[in-house]
């Protein structure tokens, strides 16, 4: 079957040259943010701020890029930092039981997919909406995990692990190098194969990506078991990174992953975006949380900045649409 036969009319293919055009624009921004960082603070253009930001971007990413798949297929998981929390914790128990960084890292990735599998069929099988799907998840999840911590921490992983998270190669920190990967794969994945045009298909039109033939269901559940694999790398990155695991790991994370998204460029309405404009995303919302702590701008408002930002790119979503 050939990859036109199975694109639908109104598919990506023709917002290619606007796709490039919005991330252009998006990487201006990146640009004068740095610039004005740069102009207001001293650190900003230092090597260990600029390594700093691309490490602490590389997290947000694991996370978003993930999201991204899910969000081109018009839907939502709301699920993802609290999959965060459950995997992380279940990959620490492992690790510390056995001594095995390598059984705990399949551990978190494998309960990482499995939870986003447990989405991908409620919402392909059972036809409940994402957001209401995803969001029960999230309270499941978080209730499983305070149980089986019960308010404990769990610490001290084999230095072997922590380079994950911690480490460095040719002075460049080691989760830049897996963003660069999963950037490429995903990108490669999203843009060049049969089945990445497929998700996008399904969400610029379902009903005639069903006419032509696209396992819908399948695709789906595709789509939200390799977000959940992704929280599954987030988690193991974080746990390398903190050195210890509690229940509330990754609770914080699913408003930044869905703000880098849409940043990105991506729709919440389905069919429009990109793996590699959600990596710009995650760069720009970084960019803005570290320059506010150069600034000494009280962390509180982190959040309140964070929430702005996503209503303003949802805001620019639904402009754009009505434009159009």
């Amino acid at each position: 079957m050939s990859l036109a036969s199975d694109v639908p009319a109104g598919s990506p293919r023709l917002h290619l040259s606007k796709d490039v055009q919005q991330i252009v624009y998006r990487l201006l921004a990146a640009g004068l943010i740095c610039l004005a960082l740069g102009i207001a603070t001293d650190a900003f253009f230092t090597t260990n701020n600029i390594l700093n930001v691309l490490r602490q971007a590389s997290l947000l990413f694991f996370l978003a890029s993930g999201l991204t798949l899910v969000i081109l297929t018009g839907g939502l998981d709301l699920s993802i930092g609290a999959n965060i929390g459950l995997s992380a914790c279940l990959a620490a128990t492992v690790i510390k039981a056995t001594g095995s960084p390598v059984l705990g890292t399949l551990t978190g990735l494998a309960t990482g997919c499995a939870i986003g599998i447990c989405n991908g069929l409620m919402v392909a099988k059972l036809r409940i909406p994402s957001f209401i799907a995803t969001y029960g998840m999230l309270w499941v999840l978080h209730g499983i995990t305070y149980y089986y911590m019960a308010g404990e921490t769990i610490h001290g992983f084999p230095p072997g692990f922590r380079q994950i998270g911690s480490g460095h190669f040719l002075g460049i920190p080691i989760p830049v190098y897996l963003m660069v990967v999963f950037l490429v794969a995903g990108t490669i994945f999203a843009q060049r194969t049969v089945w990445g045009q497929q998700i996008y298909a399904i969400g610029a039109n379902p009903v005639a990506a069903r006419l032509t033939g696209i396992p819908i269901h399948r695709r789906l559940i595709l789509v939200y078991g390799f977000s959940g694999a992704m929280a599954g790398v987030a988690s193991i990155v974080f746990l390398a990174r903190l050195n210890s695991a509690e229940g509330d790991i990754g609770e914080a994370m699913t408003l930044p992953a869905i703000a880098a998204v849409l940043i990105g460029g991506a729709s919440l309405f389905g069919g429009i975006g990109s793996v590699f404009g959600t990596f710009i995303g995650a760069l720009i919302l970084t960019l803005v949380l570290n320059g506010m702590n150069l600034l000494a701008i009280n962390a509180s408002w982190q959040p309140l900045v964070t929430g702005a930002i996503l209503v303003f790119a949802v805001w620019l979503d639904m402009y754009g649409r009505k434009k159009a």
